[in-house]
């Protein structure tokens, strides 16, 4: 009897070539789908950040005004590098009355009782800057 060397085809060598590249492009779309998909995630962190500044304060997002984020958070006390960062970037708040609602026509027990009207007023107020811009709504007590 003869002995074979028993080897690989040339056709089963290029199939599993071909599944091999298959299962690393595969590997690779989705790696290049999660950097894309982080990258955008940081970018929305941030700008919830910018916009948890505005929100705590109480002298901005009532009224249309050009400012620095920095302006925002400078009363506390915090790393030099994010204030670098906050000089750097300037912002447009941009606000936008929506309705106004003056309760003490609904209640009969605040006449009664002689106290102040209440007025609520909703508005929109839009944080716009070159690298973001994001809006929210606002409810102001008068």
């Amino acid at each position: 009897m003869k002995s074979y060397k028993r080897g690989f085809t040339l056709i089963e060598v290029m199939v599993a070539v071909m599944i091999i590249s298959i299962v690393i492009m595969g590997l690779l779309q989705m790696y290049s789908n999660n950097t894309h998909i982080f990258s955008a995630i940081k970018k929305q962190i941030k700008t919830n950040q910018y916009v948890s500044f505005l929100v705590s304060s109480d002298d901005y997002g009532f009224e249309n005004k050009d400012i620095y984020l920095y302006d925002l958070v400078k009363d506390f006390d915090f790393e030099s590098d994010l204030k670098r960062e906050l000089k750097a970037i300037k912002a447009k708040v941009i606000y936008e009355e929506i309705e106004t609602i003056d309760l003490s026509e609904d209640s009969n027990e605040s006449q009664n009782a002689g106290s102040s009207a209440v007025v609520l007023e909703i508005g929109r107020t839009v944080l716009q800057s070159d690298e973001f811009s994001t809006a929210f709504m606002r409810l102001k007590i008068r």
